[in-house]
């Protein structure tokens, strides 16, 4: 396997076009968090206020991903995208000529959950156009869209402190459109994916353990990105006092870091084994993330969030590649569940460092249950593994038996 050959094969205009889809609307989603500092203090919010309002459009996307994965599945991934883009622009029309209230911003948030729904629709519209032995790097490819937070977190700041929270919202209507054009000329659905014909077919999927594994697993790489892609302005503001272009910077650098090790983690995935990436991922992600709830100074906490992101973004591409292994005919629901997990976890994550901040008055206690949470997660792949090394070994033996001459 090479990276040469794998341009070679698949189709690159639709790996693109799902890219930037991903893109665009992982900017949008993320749109409250990159603008959150600057609403909070407009409308006076609560610590906890601060979490549920960048944590609301994380909930929407984890609702809307399952069906969107479902009807990209049934009526192709092409389809889907431009609905959902098209639908994408009605909060961001909301948050830029009406919004001006705590309600409104909880309502339009959830809506912007479509964006984030992108997810279930991005992936297996790129990924289903390579064999299996690419699809992890195809994946991760797609999967690296999360770096459309990197546009929200540094124009957003500059621009609302220029124009106003609620301008941001309107200009982000520019880049959606040129997305969509691009998505209707370029993307294309695979002639010939293997998709579900009959919707019983995914009650197989629900009772699988596998797939609840990887949820909780994507729950922390994927959910604690998000969740702390959008709560970071607020920590950097509150525990350092920086000012909000620079509380916006520090994230932009954060999760550049992290979206370009999405890919990698897809690749490296494809060539050794995707769960034992993760185990190593989640051990790196929990040890930072546990010297980060000691609150050490900015010059020590930056680079531990740094490597946090890098840990937590190639895991996000190993978790995908795992399940790669493990379905095929259902990826899009899989990947709409494993999705809708992910979202789950970034509502939470903003919730407990806003709730414990406004309980404790200090934000330690959060970061630990966040990497307790993930130490957990460290012994059930541990387990897996086993597991899977264990059915490896059986099988190996029914067919040398099978194979024996009676």
């Amino acid at each position: 396997m090479t990276v040469k050959h794998f341009f070679k094969i698949g189709h690159v205009p639709t790996l693109v076009s799902s890219f930037l889809y991903f893109d665009i609307s992982f900017m949008i989603w993320v749109i409250l968090g990159s603008t959150g500092t600057f609403i909070a203090e407009h409308l006076g919010l609560t610590s906890a206020e601060k979490g549920m309002m960048v944590a609301i459009p994380v909930l929407g996307g984890a609702l809307l991903r399952i069906p969107m994965g479902l009807l990209a599945d049934r009526w192709g991934g092409k389809k889907i995208g431009i609905i959902g883009m098209i639908l994408t622009m009605v909060p961001l029309f909301w948050g830029w000529l009406l919004a001006d209230g705590l309600n409104e911003i909880y309502a339009l948030g959830f809506l912007l959950g479509i964006a984030g729904a992108s997810f279930a629709v991005a992936l297996p519209l790129a990924s289903r156009w390579y064999p299996k032995e690419y699809r992890g790097l195809a994946m991760g490819i797609a999967g690296a869209g999360n770096s459309g937070t990197v546009l929200a977190t540094l124009f957003g700041p500059r621009l609302a402190e220029a124009y106003g929270w609620n301008a941001v919202f309107g200009l982000a209507l520019i880049p959606l459109f040129i997305v969509l054009v691009i998505f209707c000329l370029f993307a294309k659905d695979c002639p010939t994916a293997v998709r579900p014909t009959k919707i019983v077919e995914y009650q197989r999927v629900f009772k699988r353990k596998e797939t609840w594994l990887f949820s909780f697993f994507y729950s922390l790489s994927f959910g604690g990105f998000v969740g702390l892609t959008s709560y970071l302005s607020i920590f950097f503001l509150d525990q350092y006092g920086v000012d909000k272009v620079t509380a916006g910077d520090f994230v932009t650098f954060i999760v550049l870091a992290g979206s370009c090790a999405r890919p990698i983690g897809g690749y490296l995935g494809d060539r050794y084994s995707g769960l034992s990436l993760i185990f190593w991922l989640f051990i790196g992600a929990f040890a930072a993330l546990f010297l980060v709830g000691i609150l050490p100074p900015l010059s020590v906490s930056l680079p531990l969030l740094l490597l946090t992101f890098l840990f937590l973004g190639a895991a996000n591409g190993a978790v995908f590649q795992a399940i790669s292994e493990y379905f095929m005919k259902e990826v899009g629901l899989v990947t709409g569940i494993v999705g809708a997990a992910g979202g789950l976890g970034g509502f939470f994550l903003p919730n407990i460092l806003g709730m414990f901040k406004q309980w404790t008055n200090s934000y330690t206690y959060g970061f630990w249950l966040i990497s307790a949470t993930i130490l957990t997660a460290v012994y059930l792949v541990a387990k897996l593994q086993k597991e899977s090394a264990r059915n490896r070994r059986q099988n190996d033996e029914q067919i040398k038996t099978a194979t024996i001459p009676k």
